[in-house]
């Protein structure tokens, strides 16, 4: 199949976040048992979901890992032109939600098995396709647990996010979390009966408003923009009516690390705040709803080095956004991000990637292999 067939099929798999994906599971698999490769689907504790990896090469030597996650945001956003799961091309662009984040490399590395495949490899190409990335990288960690029983260790990781075909050596790292507050309902001329949990949640989150503006005092690394670590409430919701005392409030908020951060720690505060209104009667409870560090290849590292090689640009310092890589590198396997596509194309109706840009990654790939052979 050529590239543009195999990306018009990934597509056309609703793979939404949080969902199901037997679908483009079993099709990725299939394909690439036609070329006889060993493919383990890994299913993950939700049951109804799975990551895959392929080994393509000898499983015993060192090699590298092409990483990128079968899942994709919702597409209910209104503006788009067409069905968001029906590959539509116009010209050099192709629509449809995943092009760029991230079925487009997927598309392009499958397209390249026949390269791939067509002559020994004495170092080997693993493909490590993961799931529910889109909801705070929950799926690959239970494939990085498998790592050591799938393959040798690996001499890096490629991850296909979005990068205009340039390497990026570092972003931050996420952590979100949900905090609910619990109090007592009752008619609003008694507030003295009730324990109104709105009330409660602005103590929270003043705590968090206060740590966001904190941070912005430092520490610093001028590779991000900005340049400090960040937190924000993203979410609040609580209450019936005006004149019902509100039961129960939620309240979500992220926080985005620079390198050297965890970025669970960066709640801290906030978590103290809804943990002092127990002391009060009220019940809470607190969630984490992802968590994932952040990034930081060295310059100088083999890896960023061969990907420079591989795509004619230097590395990119730096982004904001966050990806899979950071929990390669916390398992112990070097990391980078290159991939196809523009990450402000993502999450947006009438997303779409570029033929050339595809073109550009399949070669990225069949250059990699051409290495790997030597």
């Amino acid at each position: 199949m050529q590239l543009v067939e195999i990306l018009q099929k990934l597509i056309g798999f609703p793979s939404v976040v949080g969902t199901s994906n037997g679908a483009i599971v079993g099709w990725i698999a299939a394909y690439l048992r036609s070329f006889g490769i060993d493919v383990h689907i890994l299913p993950g504790p939700e049951g109804d979901r799975a990551n895959l990896f392929a080994t393509i090469g000898p499983a015993d030597q060192s090699g590298y890992i092409l990483s990128g996650h079968m899942d994709v945001v919702p597409a209910r956003e209104a503006g788009w032109s067409a069905d968001p799961f029906v590959l539509r091309a116009e010209g050099e662009r192709l629509y449809g939600r995943g092009t760029s984040d991230m079925k487009g490399f997927l598309a392009a590395a499958l397209a390249a098995v026949p390269a791939l495949t067509a002559s020994p490899l004495v170092r080997p190409v693993h493909l490590a396709f993961s799931y529910d990335e889109e909801a705070g990288c929950r799926g690959v960690p239970h494939l990085l647990a498998r790592l050591p029983d799938l393959c040798a260790p690996p001499l890096g990781a490629v991850i296909g996010e979005p990068s205009g075909m340039q390497a990026i050596l570092a972003h931050k790292g996420k952590a979100a979390a949900r905090i609910t507050i619990k109090g007592r309902s009752g008619h609003s001329s008694r507030p003295d009966l009730g324990l109104n949990a709105v009330h409660a949640m602005a103590g929270v989150l003043n705590a968090a408003i206060s740590t966001a503006k904190d941070l912005t005092q430092g520490p610093f690394d001028g590779a991000f923009e900005p340049s400090y670590s960040s937190l924000q409430a993203g979410t609040i919701s609580g209450g019936q009516a005006v004149n019902i005392i509100p039961e129960v409030c939620t309240l979500e908020v992220e926080a985005r690390a620079i390198s050297g951060i965890d970025p669970v720690s960066l709640l801290a505060l906030v978590r103290d705040a809804a943990e002092a209104e127990k002391a009060r009667g009220f019940a809470v409870e607190w969630e984490i709803l992802s968590a994932y560090p952040a990034l930081s290849l060295a310059p100088t590292a083999p890896l960023a080095g061969l990907l420079g090689e591989l795509t004619g640009k230097a590395p990119l310092a730096a982004v904001s956004y966050g990806t899979e890589a950071g929990l390669y590198q916390r398992a112990g396997v070097d990391a980078i991000i290159c991939g196809p596509g523009d990450i402000a194309r993502a999450h947006k109706p009438d997303e779409f990637i570029l033929t050339s840009e595809l073109a550009a990654c399949q070669a990225m790939v069949e250059a990699l292999a051409a290495r790997c052979r030597a």
